[in-house]
C-alpha cells in the first residue's frame, strides 16, 4: 500500500513544482542495509516515468540518506558506484546524474538549511522515541511497554512523548522543505483508539513475560526489569492528524491504515531456520510445522530491533537464553493466534 501513495505523492510534488531541474530528496531512517537504497530507487524510477511520459528532460535528483550517527554510512557508500550503474542501466542515456550524501544525526532536530528538500520520505522510522517517557520507570510493573496493565500515568507518559517528538519533527521538516513539499511517512501503528491494544504493544508484550519467566527463574534481577522500558509508541491514525493539525505547517492528504502478518517476516531460507535450530539444545525441539516455524522468523527479526536495547540494559551474557525464551513463547503463541503489524501512512503536503 505505501509504494502508490508515495508514488503519487512524488509525481504530483514534481508536477505542481513545474519541473523544477533539481529534485532533492530526504530518506530519514535510511539504515544500512540491503535496502538502504531501495526507497530512493523506486522514487528516482517514479520521476522519471512520468518524464519520459511527458516527453522532459530527467532533472538532476539530490539524495540525502539519514540516520542515527551509530549508522554505517560506509557500508551505504561502498554500494554508490553498482548503485548508480544500475540507474543508468535501467533508465537509459537521457537519465539526470544523481548525487548522494549521509546526513547523520537524530530527525527530531534539524538536519538541514531552510527550503532544502522537496520530498521527505521516512519508514518505520518515526514509532520510535526520542527517549523513555519521564516517569516510566518503576511504574510499569511486569511490562516494558505500554500493556492492559499500564497504570494511566504511563499511558498518558508515552502519549505525551509521542505528541511532543512529532511535535518537533513537523517543526523542523517545515522548515528544511520547500513551500508545496512533501512528505509520505509510513510508521508502525494501530488501528485501535486504545494506546494499550494488542494493534501496537503485544509483541512486546510477549517479549515481557520472556523476561519475566527469566525473573521467576532466578536468571534476571526483577529490579532490572522494572527499570527497562521500550522507547517506542504506536500512534493511531487520528493521533497522527490531531499533532499535524495542531502543529499547522501541512495538509494531510491521505491517511491509511495497512496490516501485514506477524508471518509476513517468514523466509524459505535454511539459513535462517538453523540460526534458531542452533538456539535450542535438542534439534529435535525445533517444531516442523510451518505455522510455528513462522515464530522463529520473527524472533529473528525483533532480535536484530531489541538487541542493542537489551544488551545496554541487562547486558550481553544473558541474551542467547532471552530470545531461546521469547522464541519458545512466539512460537507457542503464533500457532494459536492470528498476529498483524499495524502500518499507519500519511501523505502531508507543506502549505505555502
Amino acid at each position: 500500500m505505501t509504494k502508490p501513495i508515495t508514488e503519487e505523492a512524488i509525481i504530483n510534488h514534481y508536477i505542481s513544482g513545474k519541473f523544477s531541474t533539481t529534485l532533492a530528496i530526504a530518506d530519514l531512517g535510511c539504515s544500512s542495509g540491503p535496502n538502504s537504497l531501495f526507497v530512493v530507487t523506486e522514487l528516482i524510477k517514479s520521476v522519471h516515468k512520468i518524464c519520459k511520459k511527458l516527453n522532459l528532460e530527467s532533472p538532476e535528483f539530490q539524495l540525502y540518506l539519514n540516520d542515527l550517527t551509530s549508522n554505517d554510512f560506509n557500508a551505504i557508500f561502498e554500494t554508490l558506484p553498482s548503485f548508480q550503474e544500475n540507474l543508468r542501466t535501467q533508465m537509459g542515456p537521457n537519465f539526470g546524474p544523481c548525487f548522494v550524501m549521509g546526513v547523520p544525526g537524530s530527525f527530531y532536530g534539524r538536519l538541514f538549511p531552510p527550503n532544502t528538500l522537496h520530498f521527505v520520505h521516512s519508514s518505520y522510522s518515526l514509532q520510535w522515541l526520542s527517549k523513555v517517557p519521564e516517569g516510566v520507570e518503576n511504574n510499569n510493573k511486569g511490562n516494558i511497554y505500554l500493556a492492559s496493565t499500564s497504570p494511566p500515568s504511563v499511558v498518558k507518559a508515552y502519549k505525551e512523548q509521542f505528541q511532543s517528538d512529532f511535535s518537533v519533527f513537523l517543526k523542523c521538516r517545515s522548515k528544511e522543505l520547500v513551500d508545496g513539499g512533501s512528505m509520505v511517512l509510513t510508521i508502525l501503528g494501530r488501528q485501535n483508539q486504545d494506546p494499550t491494544s494488542k494493534d501496537g504493544c503485544y509483541i512486546w508484550e510477549l517479549m515481557a513475560m520472556a523476561l519475566n519467566q527469566m525473573v521467576s527463574e532466578g536468571v534476571i534481577d526483577e529490579r532490572k526489569v522494572e527499570s527497562f522500558n521500550i522507547p517506542q509508541y504506536t500512534p493511531c491514525p487520528s493521533e497522527l492528524r490531531e499533532e499535524v493539525e495542531k502543529e499547522g505547517s501541512f495538509k494531510v492528504n491521505k491517511v491509511e491504515v495497512s496490516q501485514i502478518p506477524w508471518s509476513a517476516t517468514t523466509t524459505n531460507n535454511n539459513n535462517d531456520t538453523a540460526f534458531y535450530i542452533n538456539e535450542y539444545d535438542d534439534e529435535e525441539d525445533y517444531p516442523n510445522d510451518i505455522n510455528q516455524n513462522n515464530g522463529y522468523c520473527v524472533a529473528k527479526c525483533m532480535r536484530a530491533v531489541a538487541e542493542p536495547l537489551l544488551v545496554s540494559h541487562f547486558g550481553e551474557a544473558i541474551i542467547d537464553q532471552v530470545f531461546r525464551t521469547y522464541t519458545q513463547i512466539l512460537v507457542h503463541r503464533m500457532s494459536k493466534e492470528n498476529t498483524h503489524f499495524f502500518n499507519v501512512i500519511i501523505s502531508l503536503t507543506k502549505t505555502q
